[in-house]
This record gives structure tokens, C-alpha cells and sequence, in this order.
């Protein structure tokens, strides 16, 4: 695609599921048609010996590790309850 004239922006519209006016087709074919451009130039990098890669610096798990540890009372946990029974937070009935 070397230019705008060459996009089919009502097929782009129809996969976006979005209706556009006439203004805004000439606005959005323009648009992507620049991008398309930009995209053309960046092939033109030699990018031989440059591994392909996800993120530009390296990711690293940053989770903490699953370690079991003591969890709330029964009396914290039914600390702000507005209402329990038997160690149970207590709540209306919904189903009859």
C-alpha cells in the first residue's frame, strides 16, 4: 500500500464495527495511510544480527513466592460484621 488512495477504509470501518462519515473517512484514510507509510520506511532498517525480542528491557518475575502464613482471626474476621452466627458472618435470606 503506497498510498492512502490504495485503503479500503469502509472494510477497515466494517472490522472495527464503528460507522464513519465522509469526513471522517477522508481524515482516517489519511491517517493509516500515514502509518502504513511509516511502517514501509522501518522495513527498510537492516536489522541482520538483532534478536527479536517481546519487551525492550528484560522481564523478570516479580512475584513474591507462595509462602503459607497465619490468617485472620475468627474474631478479626467477624470484626466489622454487621451481623454473625456460630463464627459465621450472617446475611439475609435471598433465595425462597
Amino acid at each position: 500500500m503506497n498510498s492512502a488512495s490504495d485503503l479500503n477504509i469502509d472494510y477497515v470501518a466494517n472490522l472495527a464495527r464503528i460507522a464513519l462519515t465522509d469526513a471522517e473517512k477522508q481524515k482516517f484514510s489519511a491517517q493509516l495511510g500515514n502509518v502504513l507509510h511509516y511502517i514501509e520506511k522501518l522495513k527498510e532498517v537492516d536489522v541482520t544480527g538483532v534478536e527479536p525480542m517481546a519487551h525492550a528491557s528484560p522481564v523478570f518475575n516479580v512475584w513474591q513466592a507462595d509462602v503459607a502464613k497465619a490468617g485472620l482471626t475468627v474474631e478479626a474476621a467477624l470484626q466489622n460484621a454487621p451481623a454473625q452466627r456460630e463464627n459465621m458472618i450472617a446475611v439475609p435470606k435471598v433465595v425462597e
